[in-house]
């Protein structure tokens, strides 16, 4: 069942109390909104209008049971704009902290050809799938951030407060200490001396690469390198690839012209080099071009993507072979997640037996020699 927006007079409006007015400008900027949160209330938005219920009542009954924050703020103002004559795209546009441009142009299309209903369930399956993908990837990588930091700990423990007390020992024992003892006791000195540039060095190097990526020749710099990473670039690069797919598939087939879907997905794809793919693709079309010459051409895209977007826009059915894309990419994004929690794994333990062996054979070295001049 579609959804349809009832206009009110456009006087409406204009007796709205000044009130709301001041009450959006004085939405704090450092709230976020939950991403979570927003993917539930298109779901929910959905199935009410699906039922049967106007956009403001649905509005209402989702502003209500939604928790304090960004998006009830913004859900309640949207729910005025509407009842004082805008329509519900209108609406949401006003609030960008919130709705994206894919959301909002998605709305717009949704309303022009009476299909709400049906653009907002494909929407939330849209940010679903989108959501389980960036949960993947990130899940993967807390178990070998975990254990690094852990182990980082330990040894760091071991080198500040052990160490030094055997340099005491071996000291005043006056014993001729190997080379790698030496080279372990120097390594300790260090950290016990330079503590601070150790703890400080992460913080550091974090803010600036942050501060690289402010500029336009750093983030294409940084997302050039997150791309030749072994495994971890390919993840990246086959997830833009999915999230471009999934992103295109589904503007397309809710009526968003091409032209109009590649602007939005290019601030989106979250990499600048497959951005800058995306410009050169959006150029090519404005004069005339397909869509897969110049994917062919960018070397970000394979073939398996070139090829299945040519037969998509040779068949009229781009939008079904997009979402396929994705779908195969997401797939093999999987793959390669468990492909690099079984190779991490492995690493992290040889890592952590060399440097407790080298530790132990250093220490236990001196001792030997101790031993020996005692049984002699």
């Amino acid at each position: 069942m579609s959804a349809k927006i009832a206009a009110v007079p456009h006087q409406a409006q204009l007796s709205r109390p000044q009130a709301v007015e001041r009450k959006r400008v004085g939405i704090s900027f450092s709230l976020r909104v939950n991403q979570k949160h927003l993917t539930q209330f298109t779901r929910q938005f959905a199935t009410l209008l699906d039922a049967g219920l106007p956009v403001v009542r649905s509005l209402d009954i989702l502003e209500r049971q939604c928790k304090p924050g960004l998006l009830k703020i913004a859900l309640g103002q949207v729910k005025e704009d509407v009842e004082g004559g805008a329509s519900f795209s209108e609406a949401l546009a006003r609030h960008p902290a919130v709705f994206d441009k894919l959301y909002v142009n998605m709305i717009r299309a949704g309303e022009a050809g009476g299909i709400l209903d049906e653009i907002l369930a494909r929407l939330a399956d849209y940010r679903e799938k989108s959501q389980r993908l960036q949960q993947k990837i990130i899940g993967a990588l807390v178990y070998p951030i975990a254990v690094i930091t852990i182990a980082s700990l330990i040894l760091g423990f071991i080198m500040i407060f052990i160490i030094p007390r055997f340099e005491v020992m071996f000291k005043e024992m006056d014993i001729q200490m190997p080379v790698v003892t030496l080279a372990l006791l120097a390594i300790a000195n260090a950290m016990v001396s330079y503590w601070y540039v150790l703890l400080f060095l992460p913080v550091l190097m974090t803010f600036a690469v942050r501060f690289a990526g402010k500029t336009p020749a750093g983030r294409l710099l940084i997302d050039r390198v997150k791309l030749k990473i072994p495994i971890f670039g390919e993840i990246i690069s086959k997830s833009c690839i999915s999230r471009f797919c999934r992103t295109l598939g589904t503007l397309v087939s809710s009526g968003v012209p091409i032209l109009e879907a590649l602007s939005i997905i290019k601030n989106a794809t979250g990499n600048q080099v497959v951005a800058g793919a995306i410009e050169s693709v959006h150029a090519s079309i404005r004069e005339g071009d397909t869509i897969a010459e110049p994917l062919r051409h960018s070397g970000v895209f394979d073939d398996l993507v070139v090829n299945m977007i040519q037969v998509g826009e040779e068949t009229g059915e781009l939008d079904k072979m997009l979402i396929k894309v994705a779908d195969t990419y997401d797939n093999e994004v999987d793959v390669l997640v468990g492909a690099m929690m079984s190779l991490l794994e492995p690493f992290l333990i040889v890592g952590m037996g060399l440097a407790v062996g080298f530790i132990v054979i250093s220490l236990f070295m001196p001792l030997i020699e101790i031993m020996k001049g005692v049984g002699g």
